[in-house]
């Protein structure tokens, strides 16, 4: 059974940087496609990045040249960098593996 377990969420003014951590078990995680999505406050969620298994990226528009997915196999995590963050950032931030496994969420808000 698949288990991710997300991380480095938090708050942060407008312009500054968060990392965003997700921690795969329970898989072979170097095979694994993954992605980040998020549900902002009323609305339904989205896409934000995803990274195949042999690291092709994709990016939301809203979020290219500012966020960099990428993947530690060694360590079974998928990572989010997100810089130059935007109060339009705020959102719960979700780890996916496939589409099928979902962590739990981690809190972003970036305040103006």
């Amino acid at each position: 059974q698949v288990h991710l377990v997300e991380s480095g969420g938090g708050l942060v003014q407008a312009g500054g940087s968060l990392r965003l951590s997700c921690t795969a078990s329970g898989s072979i995680f170097s095979s694994a496609h993954m992605g980040w999505y998020r549900q902002p406050p009323g609305k339904q969620r989205e896409l934000v990045a995803t990274i195949t298994s042999n690291g092709t990226t994709n990016y939301a528009d809203s979020v290219k040249g500012r966020f960099t997915i990428s993947r530690d196999n060694a360590r079974s995590t998928v990572y989010l960098q997100m810089n130059s963050l935007k109060p339009a950032d705020t959102a719960v931030y979700f780890c996916t593996s496939f589409g099928i496994h979902w962590g739990q969420g981690t809190q972003v808000s970036v305040s103006s």
